[in-house]
């Protein structure tokens, strides 16, 4: 929708080729339904939560920055606000506000719009001459592929993106899910099923290497662990079958070994008759705690005031640093956004326009970047669209001289 409204501001007649009932129907769904559709943050902050090539995106996102979109959809009608961690929202929290104003600002500039899938680019004697659909041939001067990837299929993600970058000659870098679920070895997650930890901090390790970081909340799930922490996790979890990696989960982040040995000294003395099982009311879920005293090692029988100091310290340790070990992510179709795509290397980063195939242009997920979470992804779709849109209408009119160049 960017990509055609950019081209069709440009001055050039679009046809935008949608095969769902309905546009933005995987927009409509981001951000739980709020739509996260932004950072608010200037451009090193967004190419450092772009750790998948994220400097080819420099000139896309100094065409169309995070305040450009802001001004952008405001301008349509739509007023927004700016939450923690730079997040921004639509003030209703409404993602069909936007998609409505895309909607209403391609029916101003009459984009037509048809309800087709397309199936493969139209290329003769090297010359793109439009695209192939199920139901109809479309001629065209330019093509812009905006299809997404392989995350939410059933928005219309499938993967036909790929297909015809690969039919143009393009290199395709094996897609797979990022900000996504992660399975857990052993049967530890599926004992806590249903069990949401909040304020925790999430460490990451990587071969025993911290990798990450962060803070906030996280889901214990049936296959292993979900949640916002997770999610953004799993961005930097990018080697699996090559390298192993574990979670540690810190229970009790705002207080320190010392404070937490403290804590735990006085509450063992006021359970000092208590088998060690019910000793842990106070500090843990209920759910949480027969798992965690089975990872201990101590005779959950055991009183209390027989606990050694060893004892308590791998209590405090656990505490501290609650494992997880991780065998992988959940399927690319249950994640956020796709990791992998169109190499960036064989696009020019100025105009997104193909190296190999002249007239042809891409956009947004399709791509070889992914970002992390806080809106970042959709600011990549909304910059490249933006851009692809304007250099594509652009290309238009180079051959016709008497036409105004459009400015990015």
């Amino acid at each position: 929708m960017m990509a055609a409204i950019s081209a069709a501001e440009g001055g050039a007649s679009v046809l935008l080729l949608e095969p769902n009932e309905r546009l933005g129907k995987k927009l409509n769904i981001t951000g739980k339904g709020r739509c996260n559709l932004t950072n608010n943050c200037g451009l090193e902050e967004f190419l450092g939560s772009v750790p998948r090539n994220g400097r080819f995106l420099y000139s896309a996102y100094a065409c169309f920055s995070s305040a450009d979109v802001m001004a952008f959809f405001e301008e349509l009608g739509v007023p927004l606000k700016t939450e923690r961690g730079g997040r921004v929202f639509p003030v209703s929290d409404r993602a069909f506000d936007i998609s409505g104003a895309l909607e209403r600002r391609l029916k101003r500039l009459k984009v037509s719009i048809r309800r087709d899938r397309v199936q493969s680019l139209t290329i003769r004697e090297g010359v793109l001459q439009g695209v192939q659909g199920e139901r109809e041939d479309y001629a065209a001067d330019c093509v812009i592929v905006a299809s997404g990837g392989v995350s939410y299929p059933l928005t219309g993600s499938t993967g036909d993106g790929y297909l015809l970058a690969e039919q143009a000659g393009h290199t395709v870098v094996e897609p797979r899910g990022s900000l996504v679920p992660l399975c857990a070895a052993g049967g530890l997650c599926p004992s806590l099923q249903g069990l949401s930890l909040k304020n925790a901090v999430l460490r990451v390790y990587e071969n025993n290497k911290k990798i990450y970081s962060d803070f906030g909340e996280m889901l214990f799930t049936h296959f292993g662990v979900s949640g916002p922490m997770i999610l953004s996790a799993s961005a930097h979890m990018r080697h699996f079958g090559r390298k192993s990696y574990r979670l540690e989960i810190d229970l009790k982040p705002a207080l320190d070994e010392s404070a937490l040995d403290k804590r735990l000294l006085s509450d063992f003395s006021k359970r000092a008759n208590s088998d060690f099982l019910h000793s842990l009311d106070d500090l843990l879920p209920r759910k949480l705690i027969e798992p965690f005293v089975d990872l201990t090692g101590i005779n959950p029988r055991q009183k209390v005031h027989d606990l050694t100091k060893e004892q308590r310290r791998r209590v405090l340790t656990l505490l501290k640093a609650f494992p997880i070990e991780i065998k992988g992510p959940r399927p690319a179709a249950e994640a956020i956004v796709t990791s992998g795509g169109v190499t960036v290397k064989e696009v020019n980063p100025s105009t997104l326009e193909s190296k190999i195939l002249p007239g042809l242009y891409f956009a947004g997920e399709v791509l070889d970047v992914d970002a992390y979470t806080g809106g970042f992804n959709l600011q990549i779709a909304w910059c490249t669209g933006r851009l692809a849109g304007q250099s594509a209408a652009e290309r238009r009119f180079l051959s016709a001289p008497e036409q105004q160049k459009v400015p990015c």
